[in-house]
């Protein structure tokens, strides 16, 4: 009996000459739809599946291959004597490959203009049924869902109709693949249906490459991105030039990200090390924003990621160029401004665009056996929102100061503090067992330039001493949430030093 293929695909890639290969190796080709037409069109003998199954398409093509004619020839087991028997009995032919890939659903969703009908429309049920069925009976059936594999199936059928590891491989990728695709559909039903805290989550992700390795040498390492990501992103970048991204770059660059989005208002640069701002600036330009990031930590920035909002002209290219940096993310960069930059070999230049992806509003954190999810933390301050709370009030140049202090220091591992004075980060405290600690740090770094210069608390103090120091160090206002059992001593502390304290009553804790 000849051996038969069922081909129905929505990507036609490269599909006429597979198909060319499996009619030369002697297989009978069977088809629906739009590939039987191109299949006819390159003068290949193809049937149509309902002269297979003596039953035409009907609702508008929702069922065609859904027939025992299809499925039985895919299911039967060539070993099993009762199996045999049965498809004789009933005139059923084996189909023994299957080539099939799916509606396109994820590109249809990825439409913002998209209709709901459209969306349903466009989700396969004729096609995973075959591509689990062949996969189910892989001992038996090859089964295909990507077209880069066409050149690899032919090799393998061409060896006496292939081989039993490699027909369970391609089985391997299409439940991988058919899992990812119910994925995408059932998140778009938890969106759909406003769905707060489902039963199950079920997450999917696309590789984007193989790392060299982790966080260290010793940890292997992957990076994958969601299916239909949009905006700013770094699994969204495209890199200009230099190496292969790392493990510790992806995650510093993702950091730097998300701070300067922060600032879409006015040009800004944000430098990142070890995943904490070490320098963030805004300006009248990207220019004087970066020279800004780079003067707040000259020491730290060295080896660090920067991100920019706005394009990389001739003037910041000639100052990024004078120190070494593993990573520039910008929206994109002039030519001139790439002329100057790749001279540096290393350097990797990455452009994202720098629009907030208003649907990616969940974080997912893994744990040992399991995750946790939570909302994104979105949360904004403006100037009317804060509450002063001390004798002195801030003046209009304190509260932007402090505002501008209060979008840095969110993105500060806790406990963090942040000094900022003129539109600049001038000391940043991150990470540490207590608030004191981080104080400290910030102070120092700060240094002189911290008279007159502003502070930021992701979170309360639980006494006053932390308020105490700030005032040694010549701070004149802070931000902070407020919400402490003590928040009178601090008020009061910095009553005793002139000190302008305003409440967020927001948190920022990251841990």
């Amino acid at each position: 009996m000849k051996k038969r293929a069922l081909l129905s695909v929505s990507d036609k890639s490269n599909l006429v000459p597979f198909a060319k290969g499996l009619d030369k190796l002697g297989y009978e080709l069977i088809s629906t739809g739009g590939t039987l037409k191109a299949l006819k069109e390159a003068d290949l003998p193809a049937k149509a599946v309902s002269e297979i199954t003596g039953f035409e398409e009907i609702l508008d093509g929702r069922v065609k291959t859904l027939h025992p004619y299809i499925h039985a020839g895919l299911l039967a087991r060539r070993d099993e004597e009762s199996h045999v028997k049965q498809l004789a009995e009933r005139d059923i032919a084996p189909i023994d490959v299957v080539v099939v890939n799916l509606y396109p659903f994820k590109e249809t969703i990825a439409n913002p203009d998209v209709t709901e009908e459209d969306a349903i429309e466009n989700i396969d049920i004729g096609g995973p049924t075959m591509l689990r069925a062949a996969s189910k009976n892989f001992r038996d059936v090859t089964v295909v869902v990507d077209p880069t594999d066409y050149d690899a199936v032919l090799d393998n059928l061409g060896d006496n109709g292939g081989t039993a590891e490699f027909r369970k491989t391609l089985a391997a990728k299409v439940f991988r693949h058919t899992a990812n695709y119910d994925a995408i559909i059932a998140n778009y039903f938890v969106d759909i249906t406003d769905e707060e805290d489902p039963e199950t989550v079920t997450q999917t992700f696309e590789k984007v490459q193989s790392l060299r390795y982790g966080e260290n040498p010793h940890q292997k390492a992957a990076f994958y991105k969601e299916g239909n990501v949009k905006g700013a992103s770094i699994a969204n970048a495209k890199q200009l030039h230099g190496k292969e991204l790392s493990y510790n770059n992806i995650q510093d660059a993702n950091a730097a990200l998300e701070v300067v989005l922060e600032f879409a208002d006015q040009p800004a640069a944000v430098a990142v090390k070890h995943m904490n701002p070490c320098g963030v600036g805004i300006g009248e330009t990207i220019s004087e924003a970066y020279q800004k990031a780079y003067q707040a930590d000259p020491v730290s920035i060295f080896g660090g990621i920067v991100a920019l909002n706005r394009e990389v002209d001739e003037a910041t290219a000639d100052q990024l160029k004078d120190i070494f940096l593993e990573i520039v993310i910008a929206p994109s960069f002039s030519e001139k401004a790439i002329e100057i930059l790749t001279v540096k070999k290393n350097i990797r230049l990455l452009e994202t665009p720098m629009e907030i992806n208003e649907t990616d509003t969940k974080k997912v954190v893994s744990v040992i056996g399991g995750l946790l999810v939570q909302d994104r933390d979105n949360g904004k301050i403006l100037a009317n929102d804060l509450e002063v709370v001390t004798d002195r009030k801030p003046d209009a140049k304190e509260i932007d100061e402090l505002l501008f202090a209060w979008k840095v220091v969110k993105h500060v591992k806790s406990n963090a503090i942040v000094v900022a004075k003129s539109d600049q980060t001038l000391g940043v405290g991150a990470g540490q067992m207590n608030r004191v600690g981080a104080a400290a740090i910030a102070f120092e770094q700060a240094g002189e330039k911290a008279q007159g210069a502003v502070m930021a608390s992701d979170a309360f103090f639980p006494m006053p001493d932390t308020v105490e120091n700030a005032a040694k160090a010549g701070i004149k206002a802070i931000i902070q949430p407020g919400g402490s059992k003590r928040d009178q001593d601090s008020i009061d502390e910095c009553n005793k030093h002139g000190i302008a304290m305003v409440l967020t009553k927001m948190r920022h804790f990251k841990h």
